[in-house]
Order: C-alpha cells, then sequence, then structure tokens
C-alpha cells in the first residue's frame, strides 16, 4: 500500500511541476490536448496491468470508467479552459454489453458529456457498416440493428463531435464519406486535426457493410489536406491515425525510439510540418519518437489518457516544441464530475437487469481465450462447439470461428454461473451464422490462408469444432504450411473433391479478416441465428446435460508440428 500510495504521490508531483510553467515570451502559447483511443465501450473501470517506469512493479488495478476520465478532465480544465479533447478510433465496437446492447449509444453519449471535439474513424466503427456509422454521427432511429438502436433513451441525437476520414473515400463522389479534417481554435491558434483509419480497414469489415467504400493510402491522404488547411490560415496540425505499432519500452518512457510497426512507414511519408501523431489500433501506450515527430498511443479501454502540450509561435504560426506525458485514469484520483457520475448511474440502472439474468453453470470460474503457441484457446473451442450445435439443423459440419471475433474470456459469477452480460461480452459483435458448402481442397486453401502475409501474428488462428483436425509445421513456405493429409473430420481423412457443410459468422462468410475462400462457398444458408445465442442456448443444453461447458486448456485440435 506504501509503495502505491508513493506512486501517486510521484504523479501528483509530476502534475504539478506540468501546471508550473515558467512565463512565456508574448508570441509563444501553450495549446494543450488530451487524447484516447481504442475506448471500446468501457464506460465502466476494468482491470488494468499497471508496469510503470517510475518505479513501483507491475500490478493488477482498476482503472478507466467515464466517471474518474471525467474527473480528471473536469480538473484539467480548471487549469486550462481551452484544453482539447481528441481521438485516435475505436471509441465503440467490440465494447462490454453495457454499451453494445444499447447500440453504443451510452458510449456516445459520454464522449459528448466528456467534451470530445474529434477523433478519426477506427476499423471498429465500422463493424456495424457505413449506414450504421452515419447514424452514429448524426443520430436518428433507422439502423441495421433496430433491436437496439433509440432503446437507451428512447432517442438518439447524435454525436456532438466530428468522426473524420480522410482517406475513406466513396467510390462513387471520390470525395471522403466524412469529413477529413476539423479546425479547432485554442488561444487563439488554429490546429488542424487530420484523422485516417488504417487502409486495411475492409479485411477486418463487414464486407456488405462498406460496400462503395475504398480505404486508401493514410498518409496521402492526410498529406492532400494541407493545401487547403493552409489556406484556411492553419499552421499547426496534427495527425490523428487509427493505426499503431509496438515498443519494449514502458508506456511512460519519453522519447522511446524502439517504435515498430506499421505506423512507423506511415509517419515516415507524412509532409514534414505535422510533428504530431496521434495513434491507436494496437492497443499499446507509448511516447515515441519517429525522427523528430512525435508518436503516441494511450493504451485502450480508457485506461490512459495522454496529456501533450504544443508550444506555438504565434508571429509565425508555426509548432516549436511538442511534449507528452501518459496518466493513467486512477479512480478516486481526482474530484468527482456530478455529470459523469450521474449518467454513468443511469445507465448502469438501465443495464444491470438485463445483463445479471443468469445463463448457466460453467465447468470452472473462467474459459480463457488466450492462446497458446499453437494459436488454439479453450474459449475458442468452446465458441467454435456452440456454433456447430447451432448450425446442425443447416447440415453443418464443422464449424469455424475467428480469433478476433471473441473479445473476452468467459468470466462467472457465484458458483461458476455465467450472467448475460459476461457472455455478450465474449462475443459483442451480434455476428449471425451462414451455412455453406466448401470441398475438401477449399477447405485446405482456406486454412492456408491464415499465414498469408504473416497475418496470423495479428489475427490469430481460426478456432474449430469438435471432430476437425489438422496439423501444420511453421517451417514450411507460405501456401503449403498444412500437412499433407492430416485434415481430418471425425478421424477419417477430408476428400479433396467432397463438399463438407460448414458453418460460420457473416463477417466471414464475407471474406473479412482476409479469408477470400469463404466467399466461394456454395449452398448458402442465412440461418439468423445469432453468435450470442447460439453461445448462451449451447451452455443451457451443456449444464441441462449434466456436461458444464469450459475447460482449463485448448483441446488440441489442430498442431503445429515444426519440422517433425
Amino acid at each position: 500500500m506504501k509503495k502505491y500510495l508513493s506512486l501517486i504521490a510521484v504523479a501528483s508531483l509530476a502534475a504539478c511541476a506540468w501546471r508550473q510553467q515558467p512565463p512565456s515570451p508574448a508570441n509563444i502559447t501553450q495549446i494543450q490536448l488530451v487524447t484516447l483511443n481504442d475506448f471500446h465501450g468501457n464506460i465502466e473501470a476494468s482491470k488494468y496491468t499497471w508496469d510503470s517506469v517510475n518505479g513501483g512493479g507491475e500490478r493488477v488495478i482498476q482503472a478507466g470508467g467515464i466517471d474518474t476520465l471525467g474527473a480528471a478532465l473536469q480538473a484539467w480544465r480548471k487549469e486550462d479552459p481551452q484544453l482539447l479533447l481528441v481521438g485516435a478510433g475505436d471509441l465503440i465496437g467490440a465494447s462490454p454489453a453495457i454499451s453494445s446492447m444499447w447500440a453504443d449509444e451510452p458510449t456516445i453519449g459520454a464522449m459528448n458529456l466528456l467534451g470530445l471535439r474529434a477523433t478519426s474513424v477506427g476499423n471498429h466503427e465500422f463493424d456495424q457498416g457505413r449506414i450504421e456509422l452515419l447514424r452514429q454521427q448524426k443520430g436518428g432511429c433507422v439502423s441495421p440493428r433496430p433491436d437496439k438502436a433509440c432503446k437507451f433513451e428512447g432517442t438518439y441525437q447524435g454525436a456532438q463531435f466530428q468522426y473524420l476520414a480522410a482517406n475513406v473515400i466513396d467510390m462513387s463522389t471520390r470525395k471522403p464519406v466524412l469529413p477529413a479534417y476539423k479546425i479547432e481554435t485554442a488561444h487563439g491558434v488554429k490546429v488542424g486535426l487530420i484523422g485516417t483509419v488504417l487502409r486495411e480497414t475492409a479485411e477486418s469489415s463487414l464486407a456488405s457493410g462498406i460496400a462503395g467504400l475504398d480505404f486508401v493510402d493514410e498518409a496521402d491522404a492526410i498529406n492532400r489536406q494541407l493545401p487547403e488547411l493552409r489556406k484556411q490560415g492553419v499552421g499547426v496540425f496534427v495527425a490523428l491515425i487509427h493505426q499503431g505499432g509496438k515498443t519494449t519500452d514502458k508506456f511512460d518512457q519519453q522519447d522511446c525510439a524502439n517504435l515498430t510497426g506499421p505506423i512507423v512507414e506511415v509517419v515516415k511519408r507524412l509532409d514534414p510540418s505535422i510533428r504530431l501523431v496521434i495513434s491507436g489500433h494496437s492497443h499499446q501506450g507509448y511516447l515515441c519518437k519517429v525522427g523528430d515527430r512525435l508518436v503516441t498511443q494511450s493504451d485502450m479501454g480508457g485506461h490512459v489518457m495522454s496529456r501533450i502540450t504544443l508550444t506555438v509561435d504565434t508571429n509565425s504560426n508555426t509548432l516549436r516544441d511538442v511534449s507528452a506525458r501518459q496518466e493513467v485514469m486512477v479512480p478516486g484520483k481526482w474530484p468527482a464530475d456530478p455529470a459523469l457520475d450521474a449518467y454513468l448511474k443511469k445507465t448502469r440502472a438501465s443495464s444491470t437487469a438485463a445483463l445479471a439474468r443468469p445463463v448457466a453453470k460453467i465447468a470452472l470460474p473462467s474459459v480463457k481465450r488466450g492462446k497458446k503457441t499453437e494459436g488454439e484457446s479453450a474459449l475458442g473451442d468452446l465458441v467454435a462447439d456452440s456454433m456447430l450445435v447451432a448450425g446442425r439443423p443447416f447440415g453443418a459440419q464443422i464449424a469455424l470461428q475467428n480469433s478476433g471475433g471473441i473479445r473476452q474470456d468467459l468470466e462467472s459469477t457465484a458458483g461458476n454461473v455465467v450472467t448475460l452480460g459476461q457472455a455478450m461480452a465474449v462475443l459483442p459483435f451480434g455476428n449471425t451464422l451462414v451455412a455453406m458448402n466448401l470441398r475438401g481442397a477449399q477447405i485446405v486453401e482456406l486454412l492456408e490462408e491464415q499465414w498469408v502475409g504473416g497475418r496470423d501474428s495479428v489475427r490469430g488462428l481460426l478456432q474449430v469444432s469438435d471432430g476437425f483436425t489438422y496439423a501444420w509445421d511453421e517451417f514450411k513456405p507460405e501456401g503449403q504450411r498444412v500437412v499433407p493429409d492430416s485434415v481430418k473430420l471425425n478421424g477419417e481423412r477430408l476428400d479433396m473433391n467432397t463438399s463438407y457443410r460448414v458453418v460460420t459468422n457473416n463477417f466471414l462468410a464475407e471474406g473479412g479478416d482476409g479469408f477470400p475462400v469463404f466467399k466461394k462457398g456454395s449452398n448458402r444458408a442465412a440461418t439468423n441465428i445469432r453468435d450470442i445465442d447460439a453461445l448462451t442456448q449451447y451452455l443451457v443444453k451443456r449444464e441441462r446435460d449434466n456436461k458444464p461447458a469450459g475447460a482449463a486448456e485448448p483441446q488440441a485440435r489442430y498442431k503445429n508440428v515444426q519440422g517433425e
């Protein structure tokens, strides 16, 4: 406890030092930015592993929540009322049930109350397609999710902040589907905020939902905005990019020099006048330098926010310096914000009864989605099995689930009883199941697609249902990693010319996650069964049969033979 308090004291002293800046020349002004990314509807505090460069070692705490974010921002705005709060995408999507059950409208409402000015879109903003994203921006109740839209408050007014999408182009008009930039003014200085999403968004989005959209190069799209912004008197530019990287440096280490990943090459191609890049997507906190540019990211889930100071020469209208620090969102650290406290209380009251409803008992306190070397998870096995059972009336023999669609461990309450909220946290997208025929050769081709371009390191391997097995060799060339004759169904080798009935979610069925073979499936049947319903019904059935679902370890349905 003493160690924890000492760390808070150090953070407090650092905050005081941040406030007590020496007087600046008349032509020098400072603009304060606060940033967040990958919030994913985490309006309540959640677990955060804090490993600080300031000392104290690694520990797990509760961090974040809109009440804590509101309290921090309220305190910081007392220091600077013109502070700008901005985001770098994925504020919604893949959200806990308390937000997703209401079509993420509670999260948009919270961002409005927090005073968010603008954010880039993220790939998860496209989870429900273009129509739903535009509804989230503009308001209204016409939605692909009529069972969720406008059910939170009876109406929906839309986002009071601006989504930015400089590189998301409408193919018919050749213009951005949303504004490319927004100009904010603070302390008399115009700041140009330019937003983009990773150009590979189409791979992680439902194809039908983004039809007619082109996701173009991030750096090119940002650079194209500068002449127009300069005509409007903007000399300070901030790039909000939903693309990220990783580093071995601590999340709050200043000017780290070890950033790797896709964001690095994007940043290197930006116009030299862009000195600050606020990134996202990779769910890692960092304050890194790429050349003379500062590149930041604030972890995910609202656990951390970055505080950034822009030092501007108003005579030349140029950015002279950029500095940043990370702030962990520790509940209780700042005086409460009554508006955000009341909003969270209201949201909980609306959600608690439904989410607390018990579903079924499982075999152990939690089923984990964490992967072993082979890429299989105990929870992936369970989810795939639930899909297989749900798909059997449609002839399903094999079920395949993408790892990225499983967002959290399956937790339980006392007596290992899973609630609806805990089940929904596992599968928050509301995908539906699709059955199709694939020949044996197509299934092998599909399995090979798991390693194309090294995508397995990002998206993981497919999770497969009971009875389906195969082996793969990581030392074989791409396209030849599945061990010949190892692909079996119920112990029998797949016949390359025989059709098998496969069930998957509608995201994969449309070729999502870079699996185009799924689009070749014949005799397709839309089951209209949601994946979450398949899971909950499976849990109920297993309990009723006195065989509660869940295992501590994956069932070794596939293995990496590693050159054996």
